[in-house]
């Protein structure tokens, strides 16, 4: 006889579903197919244990296990409950009537209790999508699921909790989350507010712009001077994420892994903060298999924090260009090529030299002659010009930290913030993709950041006398239309442009001349 349930596979950010097959006939061995990997292949021993603990048999009979569509790859445990289902209905040691309303997913221990999968969210999302009545799947990942409105999420914690379900000995209530209230009641919660960083008043003013634009920022200063903490309250004057931004920065990290037991949606914005020890195919994504999410998809919507850039390696830092550019990654493979979004905020920040002490206030710098030039250079010119606003961060006196003086909160900060991108989403209305300032390319730039025949004088002045490269050209420009933004004036006057040029140290050719 043969039984059908259905289970789901996850590639990317999107869930398919597949139909597992089981047919018991004449014969004897256990046989699985579908493009299946080992982990799918070992599944029948422990569904096999875990049949036994309960008092069922698998049949001495043939046994054939078929994942459908055949020529798509299967990965991982998640489908060791589903099989076992199917096997008890082939084998008629129990009748279901519902099996084919839920698709059935979950990884089994050898006494039959059932172990949390990745990927729950885009699964819970297919099944919606194709009028599936619910899903049967392990506890600590029903909350996860509940997300998705139009869906019977059953959890459960035994193999035998399931059989109980599908043959009507037991009654399990679905679970049910109020995402809209969920998301309305913790979408403001962040461990750092700007209101304890001591002093920093012009370099909270430029993460208030970088906010404003979505531009990305760099910091460079000694150790000790605050730059690891300013970045930590980033997220917390970042507008609010919209429910939809939610879902999909939800979804990125639920295929990743990384929502943890009884996760349910991500209200916040990523932070992610990765060692400069990381590999690019961590940093972007990749791996044997199916190509997992790297950092810069896991930062998406949020902040990439990178920590002492030059200490990176060369070749990680150089394949993040391309993502910074489209906001998006594609990783290609012989047999599959998956894209995961990549929309983030990159903050980096690094010492001015080896030693860290190049032009501090009090502490002398003890590199040698072109050592900090050498330093610097670790870093390379098409990914410096990706970055908007070079922020000079000096340590905080004395008398300034014991002085406890009021600052603003981070949630005084974002109001101004939330002003500045309603006026960016007004301005690029018609044109899709194109959500903040940051995000405009160079013939864009011409339209939208116009300045007067006295903006331009100045802007030629501090290029000659700066030294300015010319790629500092349509950085300033953006980042004078956020300046603007903030200030709530349509036109950029010259005080916006003369702000926005001090925000690019490094592109001075005599910064590191000491």
């Amino acid at each position: 006889m043969v039984a059908k349930t259905f289970s789901s596979a996850v590639y990317g950010v999107n869930a398919k579903t597949i139909t597992v097959e089981v047919n018991v006939g004449q014969g004897k061995g256990l046989h699985i197919s579908g493009l299946v990997d080992l982990a799918v292949k070992e599944s029948i021993h422990r569904v096999e244990s875990a049949l036994k603990g309960f008092g069922y048999l698998v049949p001495r009979n043939k046994v054939v296990v078929n994942l459908a569509p055949a020529d798509i790859r299967k990965e991982g445990a998640s489908y060791d409950l589903s099989i076992a289902i199917s096997i008890l209905a082939a084998s008629q040691q129990e009748t279901f009537d519902s099996l084919g309303k839920y698709v059935v997913m979950g990884e089994l221990a050898l006494d039959g209790k059932t172990r949390p999968i990745k990927g729950v969210l885009p699964i819970a999302i297919a099944s919606a999508r194709e009028n599936f009545k619910g899903l049967v799947l392990p506890s600590e990942n029903a909350r996860e699921a509940a997300i998705v409105d139009g869906l019977d999420i059953i959890g459960v914690d035994t193999l035998k909790e399931a059989i109980d379900f599908f043959n009507g000995t037991k009654a399990v209530l679905p679970l049910h989350i109020e995402a809209d209230k969920l998301f309305e009641d913790q979408s403001n919660h962040y461990p750092t507010d700007f209101e304890d960083v001591q002093g920093q008043e012009n370099i909270k003013r430029a993460f208030e712009i970088a906010a404003a634009g979505g531009h990305n920022v760099i910091m460079i200063g000694p150790p000790g001077a605050g730059k690891t903490m300013l970045a930590r309250s980033l997220p917390s004057i970042l507008p609010p994420l919209t429910l939809n931004e939610a879902l999909e920065t939800t979804k990125i990290h639920s295929v990743a892994g990384k929502l943890g037991s009884n996760g349910t949606l991500m209200t916040t914005r990523p932070y992610r903060s990765p060692h400069h020890t990381i590999s690019d195919v961590a940093l972007c994504g990749g791996g044997h298999g199916n190509p997992q999410p790297g950092e810069i998809s896991l930062a998406h919507n949020g902040v990439l924090f990178l920590d002492e850039l030059p200490e990176f390696k060369r070749t990680v830092l150089e394949v993040m260009r391309q993502p910074m550019e489209e906001r998006r990654i594609t990783i290609s493979r012989s047999k599959i090529s998956i894209e995961y979004p990549a929309n983030f905020m990159l903050v980096a920040s690094m010492n001015p030299c080896p030693c860290g002490y190049y032009n501090h206030p009090e502490k002398e710098c003890v590199c040698g002659p072109g050592v900090v030039q050498k330093y610097l250079a670790r870093i390379s010119g098409p990914l410096l010009d990706r970055i908007d606003l070079h922020v000079e961060v000096v340590p905080v006196g004395f008398d300034e930290m014991v002085a406890r003086k009021k600052s603003q909160t981070s949630s005084q900060i974002r109001e101004r913030v939330v002003q500045a991108r309603l006026a960016q989403a007004h301005r690029f209305r018609n044109l899709p993709g194109i959500h903040s300032n940051a995000m405009m390319a160079p013939n864009m730039v011409k339209e939208v950041c116009l300045i007067s025949d006295s903006g331009n004088k100045l802007l030629k002045t501090a290029m000659e006398r700066l030294g300015l490269s010319a790629r500092a050209y349509d950085r300033i420009l953006k980042v004078s239309r956020t300046i603007a933004d903030l200030a709530g004036t349509e036109e950029i006057l010259i005080e916006h442009l003369a702000e926005a040029i001090q925000y690019r140290s490094l592109d001075r050719e005599s910064w590191a001349n000491g």
